[in-house]
């Protein structure tokens, strides 16, 4: 089953194109509850209830914070091993945003497929083509099921410091990408997809219409506590005819600890909160 294939069987066993995102804010947890145990709690709960959402994200730099090497504590990497090991379908993508080339690169698409054994991660393109290769043709065959989410324009606002930038051509920097990413899809994998926000809905669509044609995969963070809204974007996909089930809407901390945008302490009933919330986002993703 080639990356495409999953991101399709995902969608439509849970019914959404919904992502959620696991980024761990550690000042928001409830007293006396680590991290893995939060997580595992919640995810345990999802599947007890029957809510699901078509992917989870988690952010390996929470997790790698936590490590201590030189003392033989690896706490974090454990806690997201448990917290990967808890998911309840796929795919799961790590968000890395790994960036080099060659052989240093090969080595970050090991880490990522081989150690972490996730289904797609997530890479910058600032090196150009041979710091993507290696993610598609590392494992041989076994590189078509595997998923690449190339950065283009990101939710953050300082992404517009250089994507936004207008190139000789006339066109932003990030339509240049954009067009690398369709050529490096072509070349290398189907698997390689796009990261665009939902932050500006304006050049969301125009990213959208153009994917659209070409069938790329998206991933979409920006949306609930950067105020992105996911009943626009999908809104928006149909408009311009984007194949819901290749797209990924990531949500993460309105889903996870709602409360700490307003610096709130985590609530006794948090998991009835997040699970409510969690299957809320599920139907505003519905395909």
């Amino acid at each position: 089953m080639d990356y495409r294939d999953l991101l399709e069987k995902s969608a439509k066993e849970c019914g959404n194109c919904g992502c959620m995102g696991i980024d761990p804010n550690f000042s928001a947890l409830p007293m006396g509850v680590g991290v893995e145990e939060y997580f595992t709690t919640l995810l345990s709960a999802m599947k007890e209830r029957g809510i699901n959402v078509a992917a989870f994200k988690p952010n390996i730099g929470y997790f790698s914070r936590l490590d201590s090497p030189l003392e033989g504590d690896f706490r974090g990497s454990l806690a997201l091993a448990s917290i990967v090991k808890s998911l309840p379908s796929s795919p799961f993508i790590l968000d890395s945003k790994r960036g080099d080339i060659a052989t240093s690169r090969a080595n970050y698409a090991y880490e990522a497929y081989r150690c972490w054994h996730a289904d797609a991660v997530t890479v910058s393109p600032y090196m150009g083509h041979d710091s993507v290769s290696p993610f598609a043709l590392s494992l041989g065959e076994e590189s078509k099921e595997k998923g690449i989410y190339i950065l283009d324009r990101t939710s953050n606002p300082g992404g517009k410091d250089l994507q936004n930038r207008v190139m000789d051509d006339t066109k932003p920097l990030y339509m240049t990408v954009a067009e690398k990413i369709v050529e490096w899809n072509k070349e290398y994998s189907s698997g390689i997809g796009a990261v665009v926000g939902a932050t500006n809905l304006k050049e969301f669509e125009d990213l959208a219409s153009y994917y659209a044609i070409h069938s790329i995969p998206m991933l979409i963070p920006g949306v609930g506590s950067q105020g992105g809204s996911a009943e626009e974007v999908i809104s928006i996909m149909k408009k311009v005819g984007y194949p819901l089930f290749l797209a990924r809407i990531n949500s993460s901390s309105a889903l996870t600890h709602p409360w700490a945008k307003k610096k709130e302490k985590a609530p006794e009933n948090w998991k009835e909160v997040c699970l409510r919330n969690i299957e809320e986002f599920g139907k505003e993703c519905a395909i």
